[in-house]
Protein backbone atom coordinates (compact mmCIF):
# COMPACT_ATOMS: atom_id res chain seq x y z
CA UNK A 1 0.00 0.00 0.00
CA UNK A 2 2.86 2.17 -0.17
CA UNK A 3 2.57 3.65 -3.84
CA UNK A 4 -1.50 4.39 -2.62
CA UNK A 5 -1.59 7.85 -2.24
CA UNK A 6 -3.28 9.46 0.57
CA UNK A 7 -6.45 10.64 -0.36
CA UNK A 8 -7.62 6.61 -1.38
CA UNK A 9 -6.00 5.31 1.51
CA UNK A 10 -7.97 7.40 3.58
CA UNK A 11 -11.05 6.91 1.38
CA UNK A 12 -10.19 2.85 1.84
CA UNK A 13 -10.05 3.11 5.39
CA UNK A 14 -13.54 4.85 5.66
CA UNK A 15 -15.20 2.12 3.32
CA UNK A 16 -13.68 -0.82 5.73
CA UNK A 17 -14.79 1.18 8.71
CA UNK A 18 -18.32 1.70 7.07
CA UNK A 19 -18.04 -2.30 6.34
CA UNK A 20 -17.20 -3.23 10.14
CA UNK A 21 -20.17 -1.27 11.13
CA UNK A 22 -22.67 -2.82 9.36
CA UNK A 23 -20.80 -6.79 10.15
CA UNK A 24 -21.06 -5.92 13.54
CA UNK A 25 -25.05 -4.30 12.78
CA UNK A 26 -25.73 -8.01 11.04
CA UNK A 27 -24.27 -9.92 14.00
CA UNK A 28 -26.00 -8.06 17.12
CA UNK A 29 -26.03 -11.71 18.44
CA UNK A 30 -22.39 -10.72 19.50
CA UNK A 31 -21.99 -9.24 22.63
CA UNK A 32 -19.46 -6.39 23.55
CA UNK A 33 -18.29 -8.53 26.56
CA UNK A 34 -17.76 -11.43 23.47
CA UNK A 35 -15.62 -9.10 21.04
CA UNK A 36 -13.64 -7.67 24.51
CA UNK A 37 -12.60 -11.06 25.31
CA UNK A 38 -11.29 -12.27 21.83
CA UNK A 39 -10.34 -8.78 20.46
CA UNK A 40 -10.14 -6.45 23.56
CA UNK A 41 -12.29 -4.33 21.80
CA UNK A 42 -16.05 -3.64 21.25
CA UNK A 43 -18.36 -1.34 19.89
CA UNK A 44 -17.86 0.81 22.48
CA UNK A 45 -14.52 1.61 21.67
CA UNK A 46 -15.06 1.95 18.13
CA UNK A 47 -17.39 4.70 19.38
CA UNK A 48 -14.78 6.25 21.84
CA UNK A 49 -12.03 5.96 19.12
CA UNK A 50 -14.35 7.74 16.67
CA UNK A 51 -14.78 10.26 19.01
CA UNK A 52 -10.97 10.99 19.33
CA UNK A 53 -10.73 11.19 15.46
CA UNK A 54 -13.19 13.99 15.42
CA UNK A 55 -11.88 15.61 18.41
CA UNK A 56 -8.43 15.52 15.81
CA UNK A 57 -10.18 16.94 12.81
CA UNK A 58 -11.87 19.59 15.10
CA UNK A 59 -15.22 18.37 15.29
CA UNK A 60 -17.15 18.26 17.36
CA UNK A 61 -18.50 14.72 18.79
CA UNK A 62 -19.97 13.47 22.36
CA UNK A 63 -19.65 9.85 23.18
CA UNK A 64 -23.27 9.43 22.59
CA UNK A 65 -23.69 10.76 18.96
CA UNK A 66 -20.50 8.50 18.40
CA UNK A 67 -22.07 5.31 19.82
CA UNK A 68 -25.22 6.12 18.12
CA UNK A 69 -23.39 6.28 15.29
CA UNK A 70 -21.72 3.10 15.39
CA UNK A 71 -24.77 0.98 16.98
CA UNK A 72 -27.04 2.79 14.84
CA UNK A 73 -29.81 3.75 16.97
CA UNK A 74 -29.35 5.20 20.69
CA UNK A 75 -27.30 2.93 22.84
CA UNK A 76 -30.14 2.25 25.59
CA UNK A 77 -32.58 1.30 22.34
CA UNK A 78 -29.61 -0.87 20.89
CA UNK A 79 -28.86 -2.12 25.03
CA UNK A 80 -32.44 -2.77 25.42
CA UNK A 81 -33.25 -4.68 22.09
CA UNK A 82 -30.27 -6.72 21.68
CA UNK A 83 -27.57 -6.75 25.50
CA UNK A 84 -28.44 -9.62 26.79
CA UNK A 85 -26.54 -9.89 30.85
CA UNK A 86 -23.54 -11.56 30.84
CA UNK A 87 -23.14 -14.64 31.48
CA UNK A 88 -20.76 -16.14 34.38
CA UNK A 89 -18.76 -18.03 31.78
CA UNK A 90 -18.11 -14.48 30.09
CA UNK A 91 -17.47 -12.85 33.12
CA UNK A 92 -14.92 -14.97 34.11
CA UNK A 93 -13.31 -15.04 30.66
CA UNK A 94 -13.28 -10.80 30.42
CA UNK A 95 -11.93 -10.94 34.33
CA UNK A 96 -9.11 -13.57 33.80
CA UNK A 97 -8.02 -11.83 30.26
CA UNK A 98 -8.10 -8.35 32.45
CA UNK A 99 -5.84 -10.18 34.64
CA UNK A 100 -3.56 -11.85 31.93
CA UNK A 101 -3.39 -7.76 30.63
CA UNK A 102 -1.92 -6.30 34.07
CA UNK A 103 1.13 -8.89 34.30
Amino acid sequence: MADIDQASKTEMEAAAFRHLLRHLDEHKDVQNIDLMIQADFCRNCLAKWLMEAATEQGVELDYDGAREYVYGMPFAEWKTLYQKPASEAQLAAFEAKQAARKR
